[in-house]
């Protein structure tokens, strides 16, 4: 067998014991019993230790190596070598029982998380979010002793990223984002959306806007889940979760958008490349670019809700809205305590408090005794609020809990992704908005297909958006947008 074909067979196993491991997450976190969490967590245990006993086998090397001496004919099969290179060269470092140690670690720390966030108990939590640092610091140790392990983990996640680059990324962006805050303080909000919002109709509205923004449920589907999420387990499934509150109806619209983008780019990744290393995501940055700019700069701008107001009000004929009403409730700035209900606004303090703390905690500089203290401070300066329970504060999101450290700037550089590709595409697409207002938003995913989901990871990272945005400042750009949309909707200018 020729060496690139060898080297595809295998890296599809490892594809495919991937998509099992996404499976069983999900799973987890939809279906599975209460009392499955130490099973589940044995399971996902000895599926990493296998994969990772494939990914650094003879067989693998061998392969790769035989390919590298072919070397790639095209752009995605050169990419492709980088990319399965980059994997082997990282995985080889790593002990395989601490990949199975922290498999575990991180099903079981899901499990604690879910019964202290009910029972709203943070130091019932803190023992096992101890022993996941644990693990995470060695990994960062194996993988390389000679950076710090918040250096080595978000690299992972979002390649050339760095603690020193988050640290000037958010000094220029936070003090900006309070200039507004400031601007519209003591100005009246737009008015909400009252009402109540049975969810049964809630479900079935998501579902038409899902269907309608591009969505392919014969490859997808829809449950409910504590803390909303996507999985693409492999060609032809692609899933997302939502939650819904019958009091209303903006969050689990706005929840299910977000995830729907990133099922999107799932779905119109190149599966045809499955197993040569490129028919994944880009990077963490990239897929939280595709969910915020569906949920943010389409679904909270004006068109959209002339579009959408009609089908509201068929689906709650109690609730008297229109456009302009939806649109003003959406993008009120209104500092509060749950992230994935934020405003658009105020969202990147809620990542700038978590980015701080994570870096402290993973660097030993923030004793776990205090973490809810440091989350409560630092929410009361940065957004004027203290929670007033754990479920609202330091418990509220799974991320530490799965062992998804350094995963939160992801968010940030997605809104400033978004924010860049959202001013290119609107250059590129001069109709664009008359084209949301008539539901039309094939153009819009077609567009976004062809620059950035069907490249999957040839480029990685912010090179995946500045190849289709060019030498934009992508900061200026998202500061641009909110000024321009919520600071129009209170009258106040930059």
């Amino acid at each position: 067998m020729a060496g690139n074909e060898a080297l595809r067979l295998v890296a599809r196993e490892l594809e495919l014991l991937e998509g099992i491991g996404g499976l069983l997450h999900w799973d987890q976190q939809t279906q599975m019993p209460v009392r499955g969490g130490p099973l589940r967590g044995e399971q996902l245990g000895l599926l990493s230790r296998l994969a990772h006993e494939r990914l650094t086998s003879t067989r693998f090397a061998d392969a790769l190596a035989e390919a590298e001496a072919v070397g790639g004919a095209t752009e995605a099969e050169r990419a492709g070598l980088r990319n399965l290179r980059k994997a082997y060269d990282r995985a080889v470092l790593v002990d395989p029982a601490l990949v199975s140690r922290l498999a575990e670690a991180e099903a079981t720390g899901f499990d604690a998380w879910l019964g202290a966030r009910k029972n709203e108990d943070v130091a019932a939590f803190l023992p096992q979010l101890d022993e996941l640092l644990g693990l995470l610091r060695a990994k960062a140790a194996q993988l390389d002793n000679t950076r710090a392990p918040y250096d080595v983990l978000v690299d992972i996640h979002d390649p050339g990223t760095s603690a020193a680059s988050l640290r000037a990324l958010f000094g220029r962006l936070v003090p900006e984002i309070h200039r507004l805050v400031e601007a519209v303080r003591g100005r009246p909000h737009p008015a909400g959306v009252e009402g109540t919002f049975p969810i049964e109709r809630q479900m079935a509205l998501c579902r038409e806007v899902a269907a309608a923004i591009g969505y392919d449920f014969d490859r997808g589907r829809i449950d409910l889940a504590v803390h909303p999420f996507a999985v693409g387990l492999g060609p032809g499934d692609v899933r997302i979760t939502t939650r819904y509150d019958a009091s209303t109806l903006l969050p689990g619209l706005g929840g299910v958008i977000h995830e729907v983008g990133h099922a999107l780019y799932e779905q119109g990744l190149p599966w045809d490349l499955a197993g040569t290393g490129v028919s994944e995501a880009s990077s963490t940055g990239v897929h939280e670019s595709q969910s915020r700019f569906w949920e943010n700069t389409i679904g909270r701008s004006l068109p959209f809700y002339r579009w959408l107001a009609p089908k509201v009000r068929e689906a709650f004929p109690g609730v008297d809205v229109d456009a302009e009403r939806l649109f003003g409730a959406a993008n009120r700035i209104e500092p509060s305590l749950i992230r994935v209900e934020a405003d658009e606004v105020t969202y990147n303090l809620h990542i700038a408090i978590r980015v701080e703390i994570e870096i402290a905690l993973l660097h030993g500089e923030l004793p776990l005794s205090e973490l809810e203290g440091a989350w409560n401070d630092r929410y009361a300066e940065l957004l004027g609020i203290r929670p007033p329970r754990p479920s609202q504060g330091v418990l509220q999101d799974v991320h530490w809990a799965s062992g998804a450290f350094a995963y939160f700037p992801s968010y940030t550089l997605g809104n400033l992704y978004a924010a860049g590709l959202g001013a290119q595409l609107w250059a590129d697409i001069p109709d664009l908005w008359e084209r949301v207002e008539a539901g039309d938003f094939a153009p819009i995913l077609g567009w976004l297909r062809s620059r950035v989901h069907e490249r999957g990871s040839i480029d990685r990272g912010e090179a995946t958006i500045r190849r289709v945005v060019g030498e934009r400042d992508l900061v200026d750009d998202l500061l641009g947008h909110v000024w321009g949309r919520h600071g129009a909707l209170y009258g106040v200018t930059r």
